[in-house]
């Protein structure tokens, strides 16, 4: 690699280098500690160890080209190599195109001057193609580019992420070194007192990633993989590298674990383009969306302090400014005290304010509903107020835009903005309108089910109402102090409004506001109502699952016994499954919908639920509802923390992870009575999923006594069902509706009630500390492992599956499995074609089915495992064998005929090998195309024309005349009796093709010579009785028969077995076609058991185990003529020179 030329003092560095070649100008150095013999003696070692721990420019690489001023003691680095070999290639190229012009210069100086210029064009030449240029030191990024791509042999694909210096922990000793992180690897590199450490792990195989500590360090990095864990320490900066480690760790695991729902960001879209700062700014991007609980495609676009005044405190507020697409955010630099989320749809204006010594680099925002908001102290103010009103403009082109088309398509909205709702100040859509019930199809409702139907006979019902009316009055203040749009001030005492529970007559309204779905309302005017005009009465898989559980979404309640609300639950789940397909419908929709719908209109119950299934519980509701197992994992943790004595108690927390999976797919309404189920929907949409990780622990700790006395885990779960039916919420206006989902006996006694609001207020207070970015940062942990523990529960599956099928033992089989599933990872780590590795690996689909391999990827693994190994042949044999196990015609296998043929050549009798041997010679198997089929034989492989009389070694002969007329006979009357359907016959293109098979098979065989003698011998035998059947096919049966009883009868001298120089005694029989000579399975074998050489051979015991050993080694790192991938480093080894 050139250098930047440097200067370096000779005259103190000639202890650690070695001369090795020198010109004029030029000087080659080897450094000490490597090389043949340099790591051998003391001061080799004593270099080696300082190269390892120093970080300074003198360890660049191990040889490195100097440029001399003759005379001057100081000399300039232009050069470096890893290898002797990219080191004399540098030099050549000086001698080459400098050496002999720098003889026309006249000073010393001016030859400096030519070279260093020259070095400087070449590097400028070099990095204008390079991905170092956009790192923050081009330069040091280059060189460490070089050393990743020189010591780990990866394709130019693998995109190197960034680099740190860190110790590795072997045990007690440290190793210190290099940590490279790149798209699909993390690897490690030191070299120490001459001993080489070299690792490379997966991302795909990391099965946790922690940081924790040991005996030695506070402060480590744990990486765990199925079979080790490995320990980081002594970063300079151990917060950064853990981040990134966690971005990359999760964006490449989930491309390729989890495709089928997940998706990447439009930066991330190439991996090879990824650079540290896209990590950065995706680690920023995620927790930006996911404070404010905004939609995945929002981008953040720029984080700015500031501070923000708040008049219900009368003064500024510290915080920070993100903006972002269709946002302008703000969180206060204090937890909870003041969040505000303004959408760029709602804002008027944004202006520059005079900058005064009060109030420096001000901006206004005012938004629809007449408030404004000032924000002062912006640093870069004039940037950040073009950009602003950039974006504004293109929102509200892009909004009036869609209102323009849906008011002329469809007579609907009227205006695009000013959503307000009743008492809050605002006017309701015109969408579920008069103009909609006459041109549409489907009538839609206009107000929320639980103003249809109302409760009679109820209780109490004065106390209750007058509680309410406390309530609303107490939100009507907060309203007119903090806001009362979308917009408004969020602050802790609205926190405390909301865990006392929301009035009934604002409770949709305030979920709209809290979850933002209101926006998504008034930027889609009319799209619901064309959703339902399209989707009903198509018929799917979800619109069936949909069906189903209609009747089953609290039935309990009025609204859901007459098919009013039964048609409304019907057109919003059927809308959204039409709306996004990859979810489609998921179990426990249904019961969040039909709460959805008692509260709001039916247009807003469906951005309600947009809201909830796309941005507040991501991946919730999919085929393998992976985001509800992450944030049970996470929940499990947060009982081992807040709940040691519990957790301690309850060895395995599984139980109650299982138990939680209904709390969090459904926020408690299947398992609490609805009138207090809907407090905790309240606190979920203020405050997110944290109000369902503190509820649940309000629930464990109100039971943590009963639970420890448990004596198993029904008894636990009668405790915990017991408890949340009993959860009452004696101020709620609506009837006590009893729990369907709840159980207990009756025999037990009674349970002591207790208040909804209580418990809520507890969750507040005991487990209400912990911040959104440490949720976020337990997600992303525990997100590694629910999709390793997936992938364990595929492995597991397949196995059990295909383990009855096979011979083949178990634990060989599981190791089959890994490479079989480690060749598709290595290929689809460098193929960026999503559509491609979909087809391949698709978790929507059955086990058996969700790895698949194509061609490439077959023949790849074929050489490794395989025992028919045919040399330059071996390749033409392995896609034969991919077709004849590609019967779908689709391109791609599964493990478990990759694991059948296999079984065969192993294990199988050998009837069955040679079957599985004659069908890759027959089609589909062989084709016309078959690259080896079509070489011309200038001459007859085997010749029909000798005798049939074979020469033994011990001067005996062996005449097969009778046993040819007898094995014949016996084929006959096999046929007759045989039911089964037959095998095709083989015609004399294929069957030359088999024999070649056979030849390359026994290549190098211990029993070589005596192989060849036999198969010589079977092959004239089967091509005499090809042109026996040929014959007696162009005669007839009848004459057939005749012929053999004849021939039967011959002497030793019939025409079939003499030499060709005697004329036969029918020449009209003797031109035959290709076409017509045929050959038949049963032949084969029957042939191939006459030679106890070949029985042996197929007979004899083969290992898999050996094979699967030397295959788990060689598989990532060997260069195999025409694979899919070129050389990678070696997986997780350690080597010492």
């Amino acid at each position: 690699m050139w250098l930047k030329p440097e200067e370096v003092l000779l005259k103190n560095a000639l202890k650690l280098w070695v001369t090795q070649k020198s010109s004029g100008y030029f000087v080659l150095q080897r450094r000490r500690g490597h090389g043949d013999s340099g790591g051998r003696c003391f001061t080799g070692r004593l270099v080696g160890a300082l190269d390892a721990v120093l970080d300074s420019n003198a360890r660049v690489a191990p040889f490195r080209i100097l440029l001399q001023v003759p005379g001057s003691p100081i000399y300039s680095a232009i050069a470096c190599g890893a290898t002797d070999e990219e080191i004399n290639h540098h030099w050549e190229w000086l001698e080459q195109n400098l050496l002999h012009t720098l003889s026309v210069f006249d000073n010393k100086e001016d030859i400096v001057s030519f070279v260093k210029g020259k070095i400087k064009a070449l590097i400028a030449e070099e990095t204008s193609s390079k991905v170092a240029e956009q790192e923050e030191n081009p330069e040091k990024f280059r060189e460490a580019l070089v050393k990743f791509e020189t010591r780990f042999n990866f394709p130019e694909a693998e995109k190197l992420i960034t680099y740190y210096s860190c110790c590795c922990w072997k045990g007690r000793v440290p190793r210190q070194g290099w940590l490279y992180l790149s798209i699909n690897h993390l690897c490690f590199y030191s070299f120490f007192l001459g001993k080489e450490l070299k690792l490379t792990i997966p991302w795909v195989d990391v099965q946790k990633l922690e940081r924790t500590s040991n005996i030695f360090m506070t402060d480590i990095i744990r990486i765990s993989t199925q079979s080790k864990e490995r320990d980081f320490s002594m970063f300079l900066n151990i917060d950064e590298a853990f981040r990134i480690m966690e971005q990359l760790a999760d964006v490449t695991l989930r491309r390729l674990l989890d495709n089928e729902i997940f998706e990447l960001d439009p930066g991330l879209q190439d991996p090879t383009q990824i650079t540290k700062r896209d990590l950065e700014a995706r680690a920023q991007n995620e927790y930006f969306r996911a404070f404010f609980r905004l939609p995945k495609k929002e981008k953040l676009h720029k984080v700015e302090d500031c501070s923000l005044w708040t008049p219900f405190s009368r003064c500024h507020t510290v915080g920070k400014m993100y903006t972002s697409d269709s946002y302008v955010c703000f969180a206060s630099k204090e937890d909870g005290c003041c969040n505000v989320l303004i959408p760029l749809l709602e804002v008027v204006t944004i202006e520059k304010m005079e900058d005064t010594s009060l109030l420096p680099n001000p901006i206004i925002i005012s938004i629809k509903s007449k408030t404004a908001f000032q924000f002062i102290e912006l640093k870069d103010r004039d940037t950040l107020v073009e950009n602003l009103l950039l974006r504004l403009k293109q929102v509200k082109a892009s909004n009036t835009a869609v209102c323009n088309n849906k008011s002329k398509d469809m007579n609907v909205h009227s205006t695009c903005a000013d959503y307000q709702f009743g008492e809050l100040g605002v006017v309701p859509s015109k969408s579920n309108g008069d103009e909609n019930d006459k041109n549409g199809r489907h009538s839609l409702n206009v107000e929320a089910l639980s103003s249809t139907f109302r409760h009679s006979g109820m209780d109490g019902l004065d106390f209750r109402m007058s509680r309410e009316q406390i309530k609303e009055s107490l939100w009507n203040d907060h309203f007119a102090e903090y806001g009362r749009t979308v917009c408004m001030f969020r602050t802790e005492k609205i926190r405390k409004l909301v865990a006392m529970g929301i009035p009934e007559s604002l409770r949709g309204k305030l979920w709209l506001l809290f979850s933002d779905a209101v926006t998504d309302l008034n930027s889609h005017p009319g799209y619901y109502e064309s959703l339902v005009e399209v989707s009903m009465g198509m018929c799917c898989i979800a619109t069936e699952e949909i069906e189903r559980d209609l009747h089953r979404s609290l039935p309990e309640h009025p609204a859901f016994q007459n098919e009013t609300g039964i048609a409304a639950l019907r057109r919003v789940l059927t809308a959204y499954a039409h709306r996004n397909p990859k979810i489609g419908y998921c179990q426990s929709m249904n019961i969040l919908t039909s709460v959805l719908l008692l509260y709001a209109k039916e247009e807003e119950a469906f951005w309600l639920l947009v809201a909830v299934c796309e941005r507040m519980l991501p991946d919730y509701f999919n085929h393998r509802v992976i985001g509800a197992q992450v944030d049970q994992s996470v929940f499990e943790e947060l009982i081992k923390e807040q709940l040691p004595e519990l957790a301690e108690h309850m060895k395995d927390l599984s139980t109650l992870a299982s138990v939680s999976l209904s709390w969090f797919l459904t926020l408690f309404l299947s398992i609490m009575p609805l009138e207090s189920a809907v407090n905790v929907v309240d606190c979920f949409f203020f405050d997110g999923i944290k109000a369902v990780f503190q509820f649940g622990l309000a629930i464990l700790e109100a039971n943590a006594v009963e639970l420890c006395s448990s004596k198993d885990d029904g008894h636990a779960l009668m405790i915990l069902s017991r408890f949340l039916d009993h959860v009452k919420n004696e101020e709620s206006p609506l009837p006590l509706i009893g729990n369907q989902h709840a159980f207990f006996s009756d025999d037990l006694e009674p349970c002591p009630v207790t208040e909804i609001t209580d418990l809520i207020r507890d969750s507040y207070e005991k487990f209400g500390d912990h911040s959104v970015e440490q949720i976020e940062h337990m997600r992303y942990k525990h997100r590694i492992r629910v999709l390793q523990n997936h992938e364990e529960t595929t492995k597991q599956n397949v196995l059990r599956v295909v383990i009855p099928d096979v011979s083949i033992l178990p634990e060989d089989l599981e190791e089959l499995y890994d490479l079989f599933k480690r060749e598709h990872l290595i290929s689809s780590y460098w193929e960026w074609n999503s559509a491609v590795v979909i087809q391949r690996h698709d978790p929507s689909r059955p086990y058996a089915e969700q790895y698949r391999i194509d061609s490439q990827q077959f023949t790849n693994l074929y050489k490794l495992v395989s025992p028919w190994t045919c040399g330059e042949h071996t390749e033409v044999l392995a896609e034969r064998m991919f077709r004849l196990l590609d019967i779908n015609m689709n391109h791609v296998i599964e493990f478990k005929g990759f694991a059948g043929c296999l079984d065969i050549m192993y294990n199988g009798e050998m009837n069955e090998k040679i079957k599985l041997l004659y069908k890759l010679h027959i089609p589909p198997a062989l084709t016309e195309n078959d690259r080896d089929s079509q070489s011309p034989l200038k001459a007859p492989l085997l010749s029909t024309s000798r005798p049939l009389v074979i020469g033994k070694s011990n001067g005996d002969t062996i005449d097969y005349q009778k046993q040819l007329k007898q094995m014949l006979k016996d084929l006959a009357k096999e046929k007759e009796m045989k039911a089964e359907k037959e095998l095709p016959k083989m015609s004399q293109r294929e069957f030359i093709q088999f024999c070649k098979t056979l030849y390359s098979m026994f290549h190098e065989d211990p029993e070589e010579n005596e192989l060849y003698q036999a198969i010589a011998t079977v092959t004239t035998l089967l091509l005499q009785i090809g042109e026996v059947g040929q014959r007696s096919s162009s005669s007839g049966s009848g004459e057939f028969t005749e012929d053999l009883q004849t021939e039967a009868s011959t002497s030793d001298q019939d025409v079939v077995f003499t030499d060709s120089a005697k004329p036969p005694k029918n020449p009209q029989s003797l031109p035959i076609t290709e076409g017509d000579w045929i050959v038949s399975f049963e032949h084969i074998l029957a042939s191939l058991l006459t030679e106890q050489s070949l029985v042996n051979f197929f007979e004899k015991p083969l290992e898999l185990k050996p094979k699967l050993e030397n295959a788990k080694l060689t598989q990532y790192s060997c260069k195999t003529n025409g694979a899919s991938y070129p050389s990678r480093g070696d997986p997780e080894h350690l080597s010492a020179q």
